[in-house]
Parts: structure tokens; C-alpha cells; sequence
């Protein structure tokens, strides 16, 4: 294992899983333009190495993201708008930059991810969460609504009705609702939520990297491409598969009844 504190974000290297985690105990790991920066470079780091199978984004201290930190947000309001929106957009990058991965992203969840916390649950794969998590959207109570894609990701993974909901209320929701709805994948015990997350992940890790990532982008196209699009990304995609040395041993070691070996040991 490897560690690098990054200001608030402490990026650690766990066997084949780049391990994000928010650690500012003061604010909650309330989010910083730091954040942002750090997690941008070592989400590049991690996809440029051939050794990297999976990332965890998790938050230290038994929470996992307060959201944007208020008090810089209403000392923005005396700054020119260009400030605000330079630092939306590093939180847009740093989004951007977990759904281009071609890396599985597995969210670990602990007490609560409120605001631009619960956009970067959103934004991961996978989401591991403690029965008693809670995520809320929150930007209504202040009179902000949300950054970080939350609009884009709960349009598409909800009914439009629930999606109002949990934008216009802005209150807490549980973990175990979000399960129900598709939201959460797997419920954990307090405190069990990053073992889990982790275990998963270096599962991950240890399977074909090209073909995950390759299905992580038809997973993300679908959900802007109509299906003759789709279809074609898919040929295309399946096609550079089969010539793919992964898919040689993939097949090889199904004709020959032994479980394949994607890297050489």
C-alpha cells in the first residue's frame, strides 16, 4: 500500500485499487476545490497504469461528504460570478473524469452525503452504503440547486416524480429506500461499508480491465444513444474484444475448464 495525503483527500493505493478518501473531520469532509484538483490527477494516474483494476471513494471519520463547504459559498457572493463557476467547473472535471474511467468506481458510505456529496455517490458505478446513511440534496434549503450532474443522474435512474422529490425537498433520505429504488446496491452494518466497498472493488480489479471498461462505456452511451448507435458501438466494441489478448485467454480457458488468468503472475 502506498499513501499520499492531498490536502483534504487522502489518495492511497490499495494492491490494484486506488483507494479516494474525503478527510477534513472539522467540516464534515465538506468539499474544496482541492478535492477536485487531487482527485482529477489521481483518477489519471490510476486510468494511464496498466496495475490498476478499480477505484474506492469513500470519506473518513464515520461520514462521508457534508457538500460544499456554506460558509465559502456566501463569501463568493462578494466575489465576481467567474470565481464560483471556476470552481464548479473542477468539480465537473473531476465528475467527468469518474465517468470516462474506464476504471469500476465503488461508492463506500458511511453517516451521510448530502449536496455535491451525494453527486459524487452518483457518479461512481457502484454504491455501497450503511443501512443507516442518509443522502440528501440539500441545495433548496439555502436556495441553491444542485452541481456535480445530481440533475442528469437522478433524471435518469428515477420517475420524474421521484426525482422532484428529492430535488425540491431536499431532505434526507435513507439508505435502505435508496436500495429499494435501485439507487444503493448493497446494504452494510454500520461501519462495514468500506471493507465491503473494498473487497468488491479488488474483486474487480482482479478481472479483465479492457472488457469492464468497455462495458462501462456502453453503459454510459445507452444512456444518450438511440439504439441503431448503441447497436453500433456494441459491434464495434465486441469486435475489438474477440482480437483482444483478454478475450484469447477469457475463451481459452473456458474451452479448456479452468478459470482464466488476466494478468501473468
Amino acid at each position: 500500500m502506498s499513501a499520499n495525503l492531498a490536502g483534504p483527500l487522502d489518495v492511497r493505493r490499495q494492491g490494484r485499487v486506488l483507494v479516494l478518501t474525503l478527510d477534513d473531520p472539522a467540516t464534515r469532509n465538506a468539499l474544496h476545490p482541492s478535492v477536485y484538483i487531487a482527485g482529477l490527477a489521481a483518477l489519471q494516474d490510476a486510468d494511464a497504469d496498466p496495475e490498476m483494476g478499480a477505484v474506492v471513494l469513500t470519506g473518513a471519520g464515520g461520514t462521508f461528504c457534508s457538500g460544499g463547504n456554506i460558509a465559502r459559498l456566501r463569501a463568493r457572493r462578494e466575489q465576481p460570478p467567474a470565481v464560483q463557476r471556476e470552481s464548479i467547473e473542477h468539480l465537473h472535471a473531476f465528475i467527468r473524469a469518474l465517468r470516462r474511467s474506464p476504471l469500476p468506481v465503488v461508492a463506500a458510505v458511511e453517516g451521510s452525503a448530502a449536496g455535491a456529496g451525494w453527486s459524487l455517490v452518483l457518479a461512481a458505478d457502484l454504491v455501497v452504503a450503511a443501512r443507516e446513511a442518509r443522502f440528501s440534496m440539500a441545495y433548496v434549503k439555502v436556495g441553491l440547486n444542485p452541481d456535480g450532474g445530481a440533475s442528469a443522474f437522478l433524471a435518469r435512474a428515477l420517475p420524474p416524480p421521484l426525482a422532484a422529490e428529492m430535488l425540491f425537498e431536499g431532505a434526507p433520505v435513507a439508505a435502505e429506500r435508496l436500495h429499494a429504488l435501485g439507487l444503493v446496491n448493497r446494504l452494510t452494518e454500520p461501519g462495514g461499508a468500506y471493507t465491503d466497498a473494498l473487497a468488491w472493488a479488488e474483486r474487480l480489479a482482479d478481472g479483465p480491465r479492457a472488457a469492464l471498461g468497455r462495458a462501462k462505456r456502453l453503459l454510459e452511451s445507452a444512456l444518450r444513444h438511440n439504439l441503431d448507435t448503441q447497436l453500433d458501438l456494441e459491434a464495434e466494441l465486441l469486435t475489438e474484444a474477440v482480437h483482444h489478448p483478454e478475450a484469447g485467454e477469457g475463451l481459452t480457458a473456458f474451452l479448456e475448464k479452468r478459470r482464466p488468468q488476466w494478468r501473468p503472475r
